[in-house]
Order: C-alpha cells, then sequence, then structure tokens
C-alpha cells in the first residue's frame, strides 16, 4: 500500500531527503501554496494522508479538504497554527518538532537580554544620526550587572532549560515557574523553582518567556503580571506573541515600570492595520524608546543547522507516525 504525504508549501528544491526517511511506501507531494492552505488543489488534497506544514496554518475549513487525512506534521515547535480540536473530531493526529531550534532560540533569548541590560541598544541607538549623544556614558535604569539580577523562565522546556543554563552561565540566579514539570525534573541544572507564577515574577529582573501558546496560556501575562515584576525590570519573549498583552507591555514600558523588552514575536504576525501602537512607536523612532525595546521578525529560531533540522526531524516524525505507527511527538489534545 503506498501512503501519500503532502508539503504544501514547496518548501525544498527537491523530496529526496524525505523519500530516503519516510521510504519506498510513501509518495511524496509538493504544493505550490505561497500563503493558506486553500491555494491547494483539491485533486490533492483527496489523495492526503500526511500534510507537512511550516508556516501555514490549518484550520477547521482546510482540514475538512481532507477526507484520508491521518497525520499533521507541524514543522517547529508550536502547535498553535492547528485546529487540533476540528483534527481530534476526525481521529486525526497532530503532531510538533520539538527538538530543534533550541539552542537557537535560547540563545536569541539571552542575546536580547544582554544587549538591553550592558547598553548595547542603548549606545547604538544613540550614536546614529547627525547628531549623536555625547562620547561618555549614559546612564539608564535597563544597564544593570548581571549578577546582581535574578532571570525569571516562565516554561522550562527544551528552550526554557537551554536558556536557564546559559542564563546561570552569565551569572545571574535563575527561578522559574513551570506547573507542567514533574518535581525534581529542574534539580539536574540548579536552578530555583518557584511555588506560583506571581512568585516568580516578583523576583525577575528579567522575565523570558518559554511556555506554548495554549487556551490556558493566551494572554497570560498582562498588565497585572508585568506590575509584579520589579521595578526597571527587562521583558524577553520569544515563544509566541499572544501570550504577552502587548498594550500592557506599551504601557509598563511608557511609565517606567519596566525598563526594557526584546520581543521576537507579536500577537498578529505579520503584522496587518492596526498595528499595535507600541510596533507603530518602535518603527517611527519616538524618543521614548532609545535603547529601550528590541523587535525581531520571528527570526529567534533561524541558522541554517535549525532548517536541516526541521526538514529532517518534520521527515522522521511524520514517517514514525504514519508509516510505523508510533506516536513520536503527538500533541494530545488534551493538552492544550
Amino acid at each position: 500500500m503506498t501512503l501519500t504525504v503532502v508539503e504544501p508549501e514547496g518548501l525544498y528544491p527537491d523530496t529526496a531527503l524525505e523519500q530516503r526517511v519516510m521510504g519506498p511506501s510513501v509518495r511524496i507531494l509538493q504544493g505550490p501554496c505561497k500563503t493558506s492552505l486553500a491555494e491547494l488543489p483539491d485533486e490533492i488534497c483527496q489523495q492526503a494522508e500526511g500534510l507537512m506544514t511550516l508556516r501555514m496554518a490549518v484550520p477547521a475549513d482546510q482540514i475538512a479538504r481532507f477526507p484520508k487525512l491521518k497525520v499533521i506534521v507541524r514543522m517547529g515547535v508550536g502547535y498553535d497554527r492547528v485546529d487540533r480540536v476540528a483534527a481530534a473530531a476526525r481521529g486525526i493526529k497532530v503532531c510538533n518538532v520539538p527538538d530543534y531550534g533550541t539552542q537557537e532560540v535560547a540563545e536569541f533569548a539571552i542575546l536580547m537580554a544582554l544587549a538591553l541590560r550592558r547598553g548595547l541598544t542603548l549606545y547604538h541607538d544613540t550614536q546614529r544620526g547627525p547628531n549623536p549623544a555625547p562620547w561618555a556614558v549614559l546612564r539608564h535604569p535597563a544597564v544593570r550587572r548581571q549578577e546582581v539580577q535574578t532571570f525569571g523562565i516562565l516554561g522550562l522546556g527544551r528552550i526554557g532549560t537551554a536558556a536557564a543554563l546559559r542564563a546561570k552561565a552569565l551569572g545571574y540566579r535563575v527561578v522559574f515557574y513551570d506547573p507542567a514539570l514533574p518535581n525534581g525534573a529542574d534539580r539536574a541544572i540548579g536552578v530555583t523553582r518557584c511555588r506560583t507564577m506571581d512568585e516568580m515574577l516578583a523576583q525577575a529582573d528579567v522575565l523570558s518567556i518559554h511556555c506554548p501558546l495554549t487556551r490556558h496560556t493566551r494572554g497570560l501575562v498582562g498588565e497585572r503580571e508585568l506590575r509584579l515584576l520589579p521595578k526597571n525590570a527587562v521583558v524577553i519573549n520569544t515563544a509566541r506573541g499572544p501570550i504577552l498583552d502587548i498594550e500592557a507591555l506599551e504601557k509598563v514600558l511608557r511609565d517606567g515600570h519596566v525598563a526594557a523588552a526584546g520581543l521576537d514575536v507579536i500577537p498578529v504576525e505579520p503584522p496587518v492595520e492596526p498595528i499595535p501602537s507600541l510596533l507603530r512607536a518602535y518603527r517611527d523612532k519616538e524618543e521614548w524608546l532609545t535603547g529601550r525595546l528590541i523587535i525581531c521578525p520571528h527570526i529567534a529560531f533561524h541558522s541554517p543547522e535549525a532548517w536541516d533540522d526541521i526538514r529532517l526531524k518534520g521527515a522522521e516524525t511524520m514517517r514514525d507516525v504514519l508509516v510505523d505507527g508510533l506516536n513520536t511527538n503527538v500533541i494530545p489534545p488534551e493538552s492544550d
């Protein structure tokens, strides 16, 4: 029996690696889709038992176009782009690729924290243009020594753990909150567990967000939570934009409670009108944000090695689940 797997985005110039990994019993079709699964021809949808996506959402109306579908592999860590309720109703397994880009995202979170805390962005911003700041020290509440700070991690999964180890190596005291993590799982890396999120926030001179986006974590960090942080804290988000209330972040940045922030993710990507006012102020280079904000276009994961991992591990996951009947990287519906 031949199984059909569809990769609708045409991510790679050929399917040789996927064919080698999945074996001769799998036929692999690439699609022409650029922005949406709706671009995929019906005749391809009708054949697919497996679907592999990277950037594209997989909503309920598109799942309905795949009558034979058994497995969806989201070629990345986050799985919020897949309608898992609709998939579960059909008995379709949803998988992610949780073990790619771990180092890259963790390093990027630390990089943004260091750039803000050591004044790299401050001096970069103020030395540009025709009227640079004086060639001298600029006193700023974001700038502090690492060893006197506590680094708070929200979500101690693979990436959170990698970030914790790096922060600890730089001299930070590291604390975390993760209600899903079994007791004792943190002891091997020597960080401190907090019993509640509020307890962790109250200590976090740097807050770094590393939890998945689910119905429980959407809007998890709002104005109340941000005001629990010590004054002049730094907020870093390399997870998913909707976890952090960006309007609340703007408010606490404007009134000076939070000294600086680094965002690799925002609530809607790419941004569309109406663009969040914080992003608008950043793009307009408003003076109050000088040295205080970094925004990047969801690229923390990127390296050539990470792209290779996405391809290989995505293909291996599809093989394991669709061909071999394993549960590799399957996301249980009840974990949402």
